[in-house]
């Protein structure tokens, strides 16, 4: 159903004017036209917008619901020409990037390189909730979406998930830790101390499935929502963690964090989730096709 956007104007006006006669003032047409056109509004949504008070009108418990929405649209008309004036004088492409709370850190990084590479960019990056982050996508508040899973199927989202990345899952310490035990890998699990993502992140669920299949009995000392901190905390000696195996060489060089083995047959896989809208910013297209 579409709403004509006069007609909701007129709407507004007489409620912010409490009357159809200044509202026709404040206008300067005729309160005929005034009153058509909100009848019209009403006609199209099926409700009455105003009731009779006195000699007077005033609003139904449709029109305050009308109006609290009007008020929103009309509250963002008046900011159109500001930020219009604002995106043509600014040189820079502004890309408005979500981040689930389940990414590690150092991949979004990797992910994000080739338009953080591009001279005249400006990154706003959100991070939060992996459904929270759709909603928004959905409603055209974000570009993009990068998360450790694809969106759930729902034909009224809107959006479609691209995999990414594909990476194996290692387990990663440091040298002094690693001292600890004599035993080989895996069995050396079994001994050091572990910090594991929470049950937030996708992995988790497939690393507790490891762990059964190769007989290992986790002595779990930390668990993390944040990526970044887990690795600190590794860093400082604290214990012993899973990553992917593609950001091996940022581990060594950023935290001085060695690799112990691989978890075979267990990866992790990383998607850029966008909307179906048929215009698509054009930096999208440049994480997409990374």
């Amino acid at each position: 159903m579409l709403y004509n956007y006069r007609h909701l104007y007129y709407f507004w006006v007489v409620a912010k004017e409490g009357s159809m006669s200044r509202a026709a003032e404040r206008l300067n047409i005729a309160i005929q036209t005034i009153s058509a056109q909100v009848h019209e509004l009403e006609k199209s949504l099926g409700y009455l917008l105003f009731k009779p008070a006195g000699r007077g009108i005033t609003l139904t418990e449709s029109g305050f619901a009308a109006l609290e929405i009007a008020d929103q649209i009309f509250l963002l008309g008046e900011q159109l020409p500001e930020a219009v004036r604002e995106a043509a004088s600014s040189r820079k492409i502004k890309i408005t990037v979500g981040v689930s709370d389940g990414l590690p850190k150092l991949v979004t990084r990797q992910l994000l390189a080739p338009i953080l590479e591009k001279s005249g960019v400006q990154l706003i990056a959100h991070e939060g909730e992996f459904e929270d982050l759709l909603a928004d996508l959905a409603l055209h508040r974000l570009d993009i979406v990068l998360a450790d899973r694809p969106a759930p199927a729902n034909k009224n989202l809107h959006v479609y998930s691209e995999e990414l990345i594909k990476t194996s899952i290692a387990w990663f310490g440091p040298q002094k830790l690693l001292k600890q035990s004599k035993k080989p890998f895996p069995e050396c699990l079994n001994e050091l101390p572990i910090l594991l993502p929470t049950s937030h992140s996708k992995v988790r669920y497939l690393i507790d499935q490891w762990f059964a299949e190769n007989h290992i009995i986790p002595n779990i000392t930390g668990e993390f929502e944040d990526s970044a901190l887990l690795k600190t905390f590794a860093a400082s000696g604290l214990g012993v963690f899973p990553a992917g195996e593609s950001i091996k060489q940022d581990l060594q060089e950023t935290y001085h964090i060695e690799m112990i083995g691989k978890c075979e047959h267990v990866y992790e896989y990383f998607y850029a989730i966008r909307s179906e809208k048929k215009i698509q910013h054009p930096l999208v297209e440049a994480i997409i096709r990374r």
